[in-house]
């Protein structure tokens, strides 16, 4: 069985393979979001802690979260499911997908570290990978570089240098769910655009009703 395994804490991630049988007999019958000792695996891991996140088995199924089974079964899936994603609105089909249970049919098993242990992890723990993009939520930017509410997102987007054909150029992204005096504006408008039109259906029901009781008091 093939373990990729992955370091979020340095972006790393490496596949180890382990065919010792009596290590995987501690690995089955576990499931998605379960954490195993790293000593189960081999020495190496001495200390570590993982975190399993998912898998596949020798076709190429991936397994469900919620499906406590460690075998294949066919499921009908829709929009909002994983291991599915739909072509057409309202579009539901029925897919074979493997249970959220480790068992012998697993090629490749998904790990995530959660604590290191003692030893170091050649392409693991060595080298930190620095993250290509920065944030683009304003929220998670003032959160990042701690910033207070008069301060101006737009100067502290991270850029990165391209360098294309001979030019050399910055990229910056575009920051999401920024408030600026042009939404602020544009918010107002809408919100006299709804009150004029809750306040016209009123006086027209009103209206409506003045005339019903008019008519009502003639016909007697």
């Amino acid at each position: 069985m093939k373990f990729n395994i992955s370091n979020p804490a340095t972006g790393q991630n490496k596949v180890y393979e382990i065919n010792d049988a009596r290590r995987l007999q501690n690995v089955y019958d576990t499931r998605i979001s379960q954490e195993l000792e790293g000593e189960m695996l081999g020495d190496q891991f001495a200390g570590y802690v993982f975190k399993i996140m998912g898998g596949n088995d020798k076709q190429g199924f991936t397994m469900k979260q919620g499906v406590l089974i460690n075998k294949r079964v066919k499921l009908l899936l829709a929009k909002g499911h994983s291991c599915y994603r739909p072509r057409r609105g309202g579009e539901r089909k029925k897919k074979s997908v493997r249970g959220c249970i480790v068992g012998p049919d697993i090629q490749v098993l998904a790990l995530n570290i959660i604590k290191l242990g003692d030893a170091e992890l050649p392409g693991l723990t060595d080298s930190p990978i620095p993250s290509r993009l920065g944030p683009k939520r304003a929220s998670k930017i003032r959160r990042l570089f701690q910033l207070s509410p008069e301060d101006d997102v737009r100067d502290f987007v991270i850029e990165r240098t391209i360098e294309k054909n001979g030019k050399t150029y910055t990229k910056r992204p575009k920051v999401q769910r920024l408030v600026t005096p042009r939404r602020l504006r544009r918010k107002q408008k809408w919100k006299k655009i709804k009150s004029a039109r809750i306040a016209n259906r009123k006086a027209s029901l009103a209206t409506y009703n003045a005339l019903k009781a008019k008519k009502k008091a003639k016909s007697d």
